[in-house]
């Protein structure tokens, strides 16, 4: 049976609810991130996601604001109620985020980053670990054990896709991986279907697929403007596509 994970007092993902996470891949300035709130709250959706600190394959490219990001998240989340989904790279900036963050993500390239899992296992907080872009499924799971053997039990797991020979997506997104999560583990599993095909016009599909399969939700990359967004554009839903996203799948 899956495990309930309290995010806020009447929030929690797993159970019944499909839980829709968005927001931008990277948290880009103060006025993107109010256009993106006043949005999602219109949605409905309690739970933001943004990016501050942004591993790139390229050392040129946007990095992220850094906690000049995660005090924008935080007064969003102030002013419009939401719960803040960021990743952390680094174990020294784990305590310093603490007021910003109410659930850490681990990136697919920090998986089995075991010094950072074992800081995140002594959190109380929840952790979304996203699986590593080449991980099996048992490499998932143990690194989860790492949080989990340091006293944090408060893990989501995140299926974003892993790297194969295909090159049309920009992931092959696995959603095998849900029914068998479900199957060897307690925790949640969310979908990434941004990250897991890397084309906006397969991110609606992506998730119809994982509602299909019983995860226990999503996490969208949404901008105003994707073709201007710094990073991940390409995957990114524009706020109509967004809207017809979760209008499809209440139907």
């Amino acid at each position: 049976m899956t495990n309930k994970i309290k995010i806020d007092e009447d929030l929690f993902i797993g159970g019944e609810e499909f839980t829709i996470i968005a927001g931008p891949c990277a948290v880009e300035s103060e006025k993107q991130m109010e256009s993106i709130a006043k949005f999602l709250g219109e949605m409905g959706v309690k739970i933001i996601r943004g990016g501050a600190f942004k591993p790139r394959t390229d050392p040129n490219s946007f990095q992220g604001l850094g906690m000049a990001g995660l005090k924008i998240l935080k007064s969003i989340k102030d002013t419009y109620g939401f719960r803040v989904v960021s990743e952390i790279m680094d174990p020294r900036d784990i305590e310093q985020a603490y007021d910003y963050i109410d659930i850490y993500q681990i990136g697919s390239r920090n998986m089995q980053n075991y010094s950072l899992l074992k800081e995140m296992g002594k959190i109380d907080k929840p952790v979304l670990l996203k699986r590593g872009m080449s991980a099996t499924i048992e490499e998932w799971i143990k690194a989860s054990e790492y949080i989990k053997m340091e006293g944090n039990n408060n893990i989501i797991l995140c299926e974003r896709g892993i790297r194969t020979f295909e090159s049309y997506t920009r992931n092959t997104l696995d959603l095998m991986s849900v029914p068998i999560i479900k199957s060897e583990t307690e925790y949640p599993v969310l979908v990434d279907p941004s990250h897991g095909t890397g084309r906006r016009e397969l991110v609606l599909p992506a998730t119809k697929a994982a509602l299909a399969l019983n995860a226990d939700g999503v996490i969208i990359e949404i901008h105003p403007n994707p073709e201007e967004a710094l990073s991940d554009g390409i995957q990114s839903l524009n706020f109509h596509e967004f809207k017809n996203l979760i209008e499809e799948i209440k139907e």
